[in-house]
C-alpha cells in the first residue's frame, strides 16, 4: 500500500498538531515538523513486519521473525520469568528490524471458549492475565521498544466485533475485564494501550471519555499514548476529545481537517488537540532514545528460547498406568496429519513468518533415535481417500506397544475474524480415534488448538493425553522431549476444559444479537462459575500433571496492612526433578456480597530435585482482594476471615486456612429507601434504630406470627415505608437516622 503524506511544514499550530494524530501509512506515523515518524508492527508472539503489501488480516509477506509461542500457550507456563524472557527476546528482533511499537500482548479475558481469538489471549482469570502481561511488557520495554497492551477493553468475540456493543455491568467490568488491564498500566507502564474496535455499554470505545481518561489516565495513571485498533476509529474529533492520540492507519487527511474544523467552530477544544499531540511527539522522542536498529539478533539462541517456552507451556491432563514418558526401547508409532504438518500459531493478525519450524516427527525421531514409523490418518484439507487413511493408520497402531496420536483443529477452522460454532474435535479425527482404540491400549493423544475443545470423547479412549494448545515455530523439538522424558512437564491450563459446551457460563449469550452481547453471567467467569454451580468439568483451571510428585505441607499465613503473606512448604516426593506451579486461591465464606467461591490471588514456580523441600511465599496484595463497591464507585475489602487455599489447581485445594483481614469503611447513605438491614449492619445507625424497633415488634420478640419471621420481614423495609407503618413522620425518621449516622 503506497500513499502520499501531505506536508504540513507552513500549516497552523492545530494543523500539524492534528496531523500528528494520525497515520502516515498503514504502519507508520507522520513526520510533523522536529518530530520523527515511527512504525508499529504486530505481535504479540512474534515480530509480523511486511515487506510488501499491508494488510491487517496476515495475507502480505513479513520478514522472518520468530515464532514465539503465542498466549494461549504462554499462559500456561504460569511463569512470569517466562512472560518477561519472551517480551526481551520480541524487543531485540524489533529494534534489529526499526520497529518502535510491537502492537501487543494481547489481555482480553477468555469470556467464552468459542471467542475466535481466544489463542491471542492469556486466561479466563484477570490476576493471571495481569501478572503474565505485565512482566511481557516490561521485558519488550527494557529493550526501547514500546508495548501496545489490547484490545481496550472488553472485547471478547470476533463476530460484529467492529460494532457490537458489550453489554457489561459495573461491578463485572471492574473485577473482571478491566482488572488485568489496570495491573499491567500500573505495574508495567506500557508505552501504548490500543482501544478496540466494539463499544463498551453502548459507547463506541474509540469516544468514550470515562474509559480512556477518566479511567484509564485518571485512576490508573497511564501516561503514554492511547492508539486506535486500526479503522477503529470513525470521528477523529470525538476520539480525540474522548482521549485516542493517535488513530491508525493513514493517511486520513480529511480526518486531520475535521479537527481543525471542530477546533475553529469551537466544538474541540484545542488543548485535547495539543495534548494528544505532545503525547505522540514524547512517544517519538522515547523510541529515537533507543538509538538506531541493532544489527541483528541471534535466530538460534531465540529458537532454543522458544523451544524451553514451549516446553514449559505442555499440559500433561492425563497418564493412566504412567504410560508416559516413553521409553525409547518401546516400540512406538506416531499418527496424525498435525505430526508432519504441525498447527503452532493462530491465524489472522498475528500470523508470523518463522525463522525456522521443527516438525514433531522429525524431533520424535530424533529423541527417540530411531526411524518411527508413521501414518497421516487423516488430512487437514479435506482431500485423499479418508477410509484409506484410517486403515493404514489403525494398522500400524496395531503393531506397535503404543501409538502417539496428534489431534486438533486446523487453521481454517478457528481464525481471527470469526468465532467457532462448537468446541468439538473434527469428526473424522475421532472416528479415528475410536478404531485405534479398538485395536491398541495404549495412546498418546497430542493435541493442537487455540481454543478449548471438548475432550470427554478423547479422556474416554486415550489414557495419556499432552495438551499444547499452540507452541510456536519449536513446539515439535518440546514435545518430543515431553514425550521421551528429556523435560519433565510443568504446564498448567490458564482455563477450564469444560464437559460440554452447554456448561459455560456465556453458552446462552454468546456472541449476542442485534450488535449488543449481554453479559448475563457477571463476575461468574470461567472457573467461578463451575465452582459456584458445583458443575463437573473435564479438567479444570490450573490442572496440570508431572512424571513427578508434589507434597505440600505448613501452610502459614500472616495478615498486614498490604495484605496477606502467605507460605506453604512444598516437597518432591517423586524420583524426577520437576517444576511446580504453587496457586493460592482466596475465598470469604459468608460473605455479605455476591462473590466467587474462591479467586486466583497468588501463584509462584519451583522446580525441585526428588525429595528437595523448599518453602513457596507470594504476597496476596490487599488491591486484590477488593470488590467494587457501585454504592461508592470505589474499591472496598470487606472484613472477615478469609480462606486461603494453597492448590496444585482450581480443583486440587491440598492445604486450607483462615486469616482475619481488617475491612474498610464503606460510609452509610442514609435516606427513604435505606432498609432496616443496612442501619443495623452499622453501629451508630443501630443505636437509633433499635429502640424504635422494639415498639414496633410484638411481645415475643417477632416470633412467628402470620407464619412468618416478623424480624426478617421488617429488616427488608426502607425507612420511608417504617415511618408510614408506624404513623409517624418519614422526613423526621430519616433526619434523625442520618444524624446518629454521621455523628456517631
Amino acid at each position: 500500500m503506497t500513499s502520499t503524506v501531505p506536508d504540513h511544514t507552513g500549516d497552523s499550530a492545530v494543523a500539524q498538531q492534528a496531523a500528528l494524530t494520525g497515520g502516515a501509512s498503514f504502519w507508520s506515523t507522520r513526520e510533523v515538523g522536529g518530530t520523527a515518524a515511527f512504525t508499529l508492527h504486530d505481535g504479540p508472539h512474534g515480530l509480523r513486519k511486511q515487506t510488501g503489501e499491508t494488510d491487517h488480516l496476515g495475507i502480505g509477506e513479513s520478514v522472518p521473525a520468530t515464532c514465539f509461542p503465542p498466549a494461549v500457550a504462554l499462559a500456561q507456563t504460569w511463569s512470569v520469568a517466562s512472560a518477561g524472557e519472551v517480551g526481551a527476546a520480541l524487543g531485540r528482533e524489533c529494534r534489529a528490524e526499526g520497529v518502535g511499537v510491537l502492537l501487543g500482548p494481547g489481555v482480553n479475558i477468555k469470556r467464552d471458549p468459542r471467542g475466535g481469538r481466544n489463542f491471542e489471549y492469556l486466561s479466563e482469570d484477570p490476576y493471571l492475565t495481569g501478572e503474565l502481561g505485565a512482566a511481557w511488557v516490561n521485558g519488550l520495554q527494557a529493550q526501547g521498544v514500546g508495548a501496545s497492551v489490547k484490545h481496550f477493553a472488553a472485547n471478547n468475540a470476533e463476530n460484529d466485533r467492529m460494532r457490537a456493543s458489550s453489554d457489561i455491568d459495573p461491578r463485572t467490568l471492574r473485577e473482571i475485564y478491566l482488572r488485568g488491564f489496570a495491573r499491567i498500566v500500573r505495574a508495567a507502564r506500557p508505552w501504548t494501550v490500543m482501544c478496540s474496535y466494539n463499544r463498551l455499554n453502548g459507547v463506541r470505545v474509540s469516544e468514550d471519555r470515562w474509559l480512556l481518561t477518566e479511567v484509564l489516565r485518571g485512576e490508573w495513571g497511564f501516561d503514554g499514548v492511547v492508539v486506535s485498533d486500526w479503522g477503529a476509529v470513525r470521528d477523529r474529533p470525538a476520539a480525540v476529545a474522548a482521549g485516542v492520540d493517535l488513530a491508525m492507519p493513514g493517511p486520513d487527511p480529511g480526518g486531520d481537517e475535521r479537527i481543525v474544523a471542530a477546533v475553529a467552530r469551537g466544538e474541540l477544544p484545542a488543548a485535547a488537540v495539543e495534548r494528544a499531540a505532545g503525547r505522540v511527539a514524547a512517544l517519538s522522542a522515547r523510541i529515537a532514545a533507543a538509538g538506531a536498529p541493532e544489527a541483528g539478533f541471534d535466530r538460534d539462541a531465540h529458537h532454543a528460547l522458544a523451544a524451553r517456552i514451549a516446553a514449559r507451556a505442555i499440559v500433561l491432563l492425563r497418564n493412566e498406568n504412567e504410560l508416559l514418558p516413553l521409553d525409547r526401547a518401546q516400540s512406538a508409532v506416531v499418527i496424525g496429519e498435525f505430526a508432519r504438518t504441525p498447527r503452532y500459531q493462530g491465524g489472522g493478525s498475528s500470523h508470523v513468518n518463522p525463522t525456522r519450524l521443527d516438525i514433531p516427527l522429525d524431533e520424535i525421531r530424533r529423541v527417540a533415535g530411531s526411524e518411527v514409523p508413521f501414518a497421516a490418518g487423516f488430512t487437514t484439507d479435506g482431500s485423499g481417500d479418508a477410509a484409506a487413511l484410517r486403515r493404514e493408520a489403525v494398522e500400524l497402531a496395531r503393531s506397535a506397544e503404543v501409538a502417539v496420536l496428534f489431534l486438533g483443529v486446523d487453521a481454517g477452522q478457528e481464525s481471527e475474524g470469526f468465532d467457532r460454532d462448537h468446541l468439538e474435535l473434527p469428526g473424522e479425527q475421532l472416528t479415528l480415534l475410536r478404531e485405534i482404540a479398538a485395536v491398541q491400549g495404549n495412546i498418546v493423544v497430542v493435541l493442537a488448538h487455540g481454543g478449548v475443545l471438548r475432550l470427554t470423547p478423547v479422556t474416554e479412549l486415550a489414557p495419556a493425553i499432552l495438551d499444547g494448545a499452540l507452541l510456536g515455530q519449536a513446539g515439535g523439538s518440546a514435545i518430543a522431549e515431553v514425550l521421551y522424558g528429556v523435560v519433565n512437564p510443568s504446564g498448567k491450563l490458564a482455563e477450564t476444559v469444560p464437559a460440554r459446551l452447554e456448561d459455560v457460563p456465556s453458552y446462552l449469550e454468546f456472541p449476542g444479537g442485534f450488535s449488543h452481547t449481554r453479559y448475563a453471567e457477571g463476575l461468574f467467569v470461567g472457573y467461578r462459575w463451575y465452582d459456584a454451580r458445583g458443575i463437573e468439568v473435564a479438567f479444570p483451571f490450573g490442572h496440570g500433571l508431572s512424571y513427578t510428585t508434589f507434597g505440600y505441607t505448613d501452610l502459614r499465613l500472616e495478615s498486614g496492612e498490604d495484605g496477606i503473606t502467605a507460605t506453604v512448604a512444598v516437597t518432591n516426593t517423586g524420583t524426577r526433578a520437576g517444576r511446580e506451579i504453587v496457586q493460592f486461591y482466596a475465598g470469604l465464606p459468608g460473605s455479605a456480597h455476591t462473590r466467587a467461591v474462591r479467586e486466583l490471588k497468588g501463584f509462584a514456580e519451583v522446580t525441585l530435585e526428588p525429595g528437595q523441600t523448599a518453602d513457596v511465599t507470594v504476597a496476596i496484595r490487599r488491591e486484590d482482594l477488593a470488590y467494587w463497591d457501585i454504592r461508592i464507585d470505589d474499591w472496598v475489602v470487606e472484613p472477615g476471615d478469609y480462606e486461603i487455599a494453597a492448590a496444585a489447581s482450581g480443583a486440587d485445594l491440598r492445604l486450607r486456612r483462615t486469616v482475619t483481614v481488617t475491612g474498610d469503611t464503606v460510609p452509610l447513605s442514609v435516606d427513604g429507601d435505606t432498609t432496616l438491614g443496612e442501619l443495623l449492619a452499622d453501629p451508630a445507625a443501630a443505636a437509633a434504630v433499635i429502640p424504635l424497633l422494639q415498639q414496633m415488634m410484638p411481645a415475643d420478640g417477632g416470633g412467628t406470627a402470620l407464619g412468618m419471621d416478623i424480624a426478617r420481614m421488617v429488616m427488608s423495609i426502607p425507612l420511608g415505608m417504617l415511618a408510614s407503618f408506624a404513623g409517624g413522620d418519614a422526613g423526621d425518621l430519616v433526619d434523625r437516622i442520618r444524624t446518629a449516622v454521621e455523628h456517631g
